[in-house]
Order: structure tokens, then C-alpha cells, then sequence
């Protein structure tokens, strides 16, 4: 019989769920992540609050369903595109490229990664394509000959500088995003190398 599938989403449900995101997209994009409420979200979109509240939570909630599309693609990249970032290049030049792809990734949404990662103390760790990319960086490691208990350890050095609070943090400071991008591509390259 195989596994049941999942139930198929309402008509106008689907239809609301993207009013509600195509709403807090153009609302994000103009005011920025801060300035905007669900109730405004909810306006905009000509839904009812509790639409909003029901189906994404909070405003992280939301944010994580705008970024899901954009990690999609990052992960399928990832498992089936041409290498280096998709299989078939050495783990040294998978891993840079995995940096340099996520690093556009969170640069092209700053304030929506931030707002999904700290939206409560640990939720960068909760959300599962952090799990996923933590597993392709684990995997990386012991193709490179590191045992997976440190594998899984050297993972989350990797990431951690790669948090948007993190990046937005030096980019404030002063730093320019070519140096960031180019400095944490050798920081990956190191890492993986050492192994």
C-alpha cells in the first residue's frame, strides 16, 4: 500500500497562503522585516488575522515559509546539480562551493534568515534545512577522512560564522561582502582540508 499520502491543501486555502506570503513579501521588501505586523501582513492580504496566525504562527513562521522556495533550490543543487556544489568534486571544493551558495542565499535575505534564525533561542538549530546543510557539511567532513563524531562538530564551526546575524554584524561594522564571502570560502577550505 506504501505510505499514506499527505491530505491535498483546500483550493482557497492555497489560494490564501499565497496572498498571505506574496503580501508579506512586497510589505518586507518595502518597509523592511521590523516595520511589519502579521496584521498587516493579514490586511494586505485580505485574509482575517487568525488566517495568518493559524497557518504561519508568528513572523518567523512566516519568514520561513518565504525562504523555503530559496533553500529548495539550494538543496537540490546540492544533491543532484553539476559539481562542485552538486556531487562529483572533491569535498575541499564542494564545501566552498556549498559556502559561497548559502552565503548568496542569506545575502539576497538578510532580515528574513536573522528573524528565522533568533526568533527564540535556539531556532537556527530547529529549522530543518539548517539540519540539512549540517548534514551535507558531516558528510563533506568524512569524505575528507574525519571521523563522524568530529565531522558533526567541524559542521556546525563551519556554520556558525555563516549566521545572518553574524554577517549582518561585520557588514555593519564595516566590512565588505566580497571579503566575507572570500574569507569564510578559505575558512570552509581549511577546514576540510585539515582533515
Amino acid at each position: 500500500m506504501g505510505p499514506p499520502h499527505p491530505p491535498r491543501e483546500r483550493a482557497d486555502a492555497a489560494r490564501n497562503r499565497r496572498k498571505v506570503l506574496d503580501a508579506a513579501a512586497a510589505l518586507f521588501a518595502e518597509r523592511g522585516v521590523d516595520a511589519v505586523s502579521l496584521d498587516l501582513v493579514a490586511a494586505e492580504a485580505g485574509v482575517g488575522k487568525g488566517t495568518v496566525f493559524r497557518r504561519f504562527g508568528d513572523k518567523s513562521g512566516l519568514a520561513a515559509a518565504l525562504l523555503d522556495e530559496r533553500e529548495q533550490q539550494l538543496q537540490r543543487a546540492i544533491l543532484c546539480g553539476p559539481p562542485p556544489l552538486g556531487p562529483g568534486a572533491p569535498p575541499v571544493a564542494r564545501a566552498a562551493a556549498f559556502t559561497r551558495g548559502y552565503l548568496d542565499y542569506v545575502f539576497d535575505n538578510p532580515e528574513l534568515v536573522r528573524m528565522s534564525e533568533t526568533a527564540s533561542p535556539g531556532a537556527r538549530f530547529r529549522i530543518g534545512a539548517f539540519r540539512f546543510w549540517h548534514q551535507h557539511l558531516a558528510v563533506l567532513l568524512g569524505e575528507a577522512g574525519e571521523p563522524a563524531a568530529r565531522a558533526s562538530v567541524l559542521a556546525h564551526a563551519l556554520l556558525a560564522p555563516l549566521a545572518a546575524e553574524h554577517l549582518l554584524a561585520q557588514l555593519a561594522a564595516g566590512a565588505q561582502r566580497a571579503d566575507l564571502v572570500d574569507g569564510l570560502v578559505r575558512h570552509a577550505e581549511l577546514v576540510v582540508a585539515g582533515c
